[in-house]
């Protein structure tokens, strides 16, 4: 069936998990090069996982010929402009989420990826979860009839640096992004409208970093169905992601996942082990997964599960749920023009 000649551009944290499963565990991949601005970055990658090419310019990577795609793992502020250079140079794309934070750069990007006519995915990794997958395919033969109403808890165990807060893009942009990628998932419908309340219950210092991080943010989906999404960014129990989508017919919703599901029952309880407590460990298969049906969806010339479309809906979500936070009022979707 042959393979795919691909190269990772940024060697942080999101770019090591992807070099390694594209190196180890993506059987149709040849992982040829990492490129990062930190020369040791890039080297110590290649070095650990054996690969032959170390760059700190992504862009020697985009003139070789021989690389067939790229995954862009790099600053969100480079995405765009990466996935326009990585189209005119015929390259197929995965990209980390978001494309941008600004809507006519991601248009343009857009609009680079349709002329080159290269397959683009966005790393919306959530959907490829083997629980939510689930739970989308169970709404979709109709096992719960139509749906009514959608409940996402997404709460982090602590809250990240103040640094990262500032360039964040905001609860919305940077933690509800997922929640928002992921109602349209599993609805299988687009929102029409968005209210967000919030408030800062957990680091004061969030609050002057110019965001928040308590969120509540109610969704009105076309034909009627309503969805909430509860944010958090403290659990004090560890990485709260559950789901559940209320129907005519039914309910179906997934809890969270821990070390194991062995649990003590005694006279002073029921008691189980905490959720898991770090997204990578909760999210590791999903990224597998999702990275793997990239490297099909070239070889097998398909469209990407997770389109260029896909990665721009959020955005405009989540700045819908900022204007409704700061103006106290639903926004409707329509509302949010270009920047």
């Amino acid at each position: 069936m042959g393979q795919v000649s691909i190269a990772v551009i940024g060697a942080g944290r999101i770019g090591q998990i992807h070099a390694r499963n594209l190196a180890r565990r993506v059987s149709q991949a040849s992982l040829v090069a990492i490129s990062d601005v930190v020369e040791q970055a890039a080297t110590e990658c290649a070095r650990d996982l054996a690969v032959p090419g170390a760059v700190t310019d992504y862009r020697e990577i985009l003139a070789d010929r021989e690389v067939d795609a790229v995954a862009i793992c790099s600053s969100t502020d480079t995405h765009a402009q990466i996935i326009e250079e990585a189209a005119r140079a015929g390259k197929h794309i995965f990209c980390e989420k978001p494309i941008d934070f600004n809507l006519t750069r991601i248009d343009r990007a857009l609009a680079a990826v349709a002329k080159a006519e290269v397959k683009l995915q966005v790393g919306f990794n959530r959907r490829f979860d083997p629980n939510f997958r689930r739970v989308r395919e169970l709404v979709a033969e109709g096992r719960i009839g139509k749906p009514h109403l959608l409940s996402i808890t997404s709460r982090d165990p602590e809250p990240p640096p103040i640094d990262y807060v500032r360039r964040s893009g905001g609860i919305f942009l940077d933690m509800t992004i997922h929640d928002f990628d992921m109602a349209r998932y599993l609805m299988a419908s687009e929102a029409e409208e968005i209210y967000a309340a919030g408030g800062v219950m957990v680091d004061p210092r969030i609050g002057e970093a110019g965001d928040i991080d308590t969120a509540v943010v109610t969704l009105r989906f076309e034909g009627g169905a309503i969805g909430t999404i509860n944010n958090s960014r403290r659990a004090a129990y560890g990485y709260d992601q559950r789901v559940e989508v209320f129907g005519e017919k039914g309910m179906v919703g997934t809890s969270n996942e821990a070390s194991d599901s062995a649990a003590v029952s005694d006279a002073a309880g029921v008691h189980g082990p905490l959720p898991l407590r770090f997204f990578l460990e909760r999210y590791e298969r999903s990224y597998l997964v999702e990275m793997q049906e990239f490297v099909n969806c070239v070889l097998e010339d398909k469209q990407p599960p997770v389109t260029g479309r896909d990665g721009r809906v959020p955005v405009v979500m989540g700045y819908a749920a900022r204007r409704s936070y700061e103006e106290n009022r639903p926004v409707r979707l329509d509302e949010i023009a270009p920047l």
